[in-house]
């Protein structure tokens, strides 16, 4: 348990120092939003090109790993939006990002610290691939749910105008794909000092500012948030997706132990902040997204240490 507490807690003292800089007035509720327009345009970008650029094509897909991890998240994210529906009524907008708060694990700002802190700094491989996974994919999904639904009842037409647009803009899944075609068409590790410097560098601001940015807008906003739909949102995330990429790894997907520990060990992390940073940029269900990310990191304690000591590397 003490190597996720070690990552967890630096985790929740970037967002109490958010929280107390938005007590004392030191920022305000408009340095939130600024700080996650910058994580998601400026600082996250340089972490996908530089994740996809410097790997193989071979790496990047993984075919098991992506089956059983991408597999098991896209069936929580169909069970979240489910819920969603059955037990709450709710809008398109609202069910796609229950469906993603529900399913979207922490790969960047906990799961690579954890990867460094347990199984070394050179098998970062299959949490770089999640997080790719994750920030193109889907991050890519919501957005395409959320512009149809942002256009229902324009046309068909305009609706795949709209969508078309909001994809080919989109930062995380535009450089993602110019990481890929990096990949493919020059050799790894070809990407010069300079511009592997600055990807650093941007990258590195990322994760302290989305969860500065939450702990500000936890500190600036009177939160709402049910406790029984956080309640099923995050036992969605820490139990049932783990669960789901068991099933998948023992009768679709198998790997070898190391694969196999790291998918178990990504499925259970906690609700990721990029789903906050999304919430925000759409402006809908931010007050029980920022809810879900903090009630799942702590239950995460426990439940991380336990999936952690299952697959203890030998």
């Amino acid at each position: 348990m003490s190597v996720v507490v070690n990552v967890v807690l630096p985790v929740f003292a970037i967002i109490l120092a958010g929280y107390l800089s938005g007590k004392a007035k030191l920022l305000g509720s408009a340095s939130s939003e600024a700080l996650n327009k910058f994580v998601y345009w400026m600082a996250l970008p340089p972490v996908l090109f530089l994740g996809t650029a410097r790997r193989p094509l071979a790496e990047l897909l993984n075919g098991p790993f992506i089956g059983a991890f991408l597999g098991s998240m896209l069936m929580v994210y169909a069970l979240g939006a489910l819920l969603g529906r059955v037990l709450h009524k709710e809008k398109s907008e609202t069910l796609c990002m229950q469906g993603l708060t529900a399913c979207f694990s922490n790969t960047g700002y906990m799961g690579i610290p954890l990867f460094i802190a347990y199984f070394g700094a050179d098998r970062l491989a299959p949490a770089i691939l999640a997080t790719v996974i994750m920030s193109a994919i889907m991050v890519g999904i919501a957005v395409i749910w959320l512009e149809f639904a942002a256009s229902h009842g324009q046309g068909m037409g305009k609706a795949l105008r709209d969508v078309g647009k909001a994809v080919a803009k989109n930062p995380l899944i535009v450089s993602t794909a110019v990481g890929v075609l990096w990949s493919l068409l020059l050799p790894q590790g070809s990407v010069p000092q300079p511009i592997v410097t600055f990807c650093e560098l941007m990258g590195a601001a990322a994760g302290p500012c989305a969860l500065v940015a939450i702990g500000l807008f936890l500190a600036t906003r009177e939160i709402r948030a049910p406790i029984g739909e956080i309640a099923w949102v995050v036992a969605l995330k820490l139990l049932v997706h783990p669960l789901l990429c068991w099933l998948l790894i023992r009768t679709l997907f198998p790997m070898d132990a190391f694969w196999t520990a790291s998918a178990m060990v990504l499925a259970a992390l906690p609700t990721g902040a990029l789903t906050f940073v999304v919430a925000t940029q759409y402006r809908i269900y931010i007050e029980r997204t920022s809810a879900a990310i903090l009630v799942s990191t702590v239950v995460s304690v426990v439940t991380l240490s336990v999936v952690l000591a299952a697959y203890a590397p030998g």
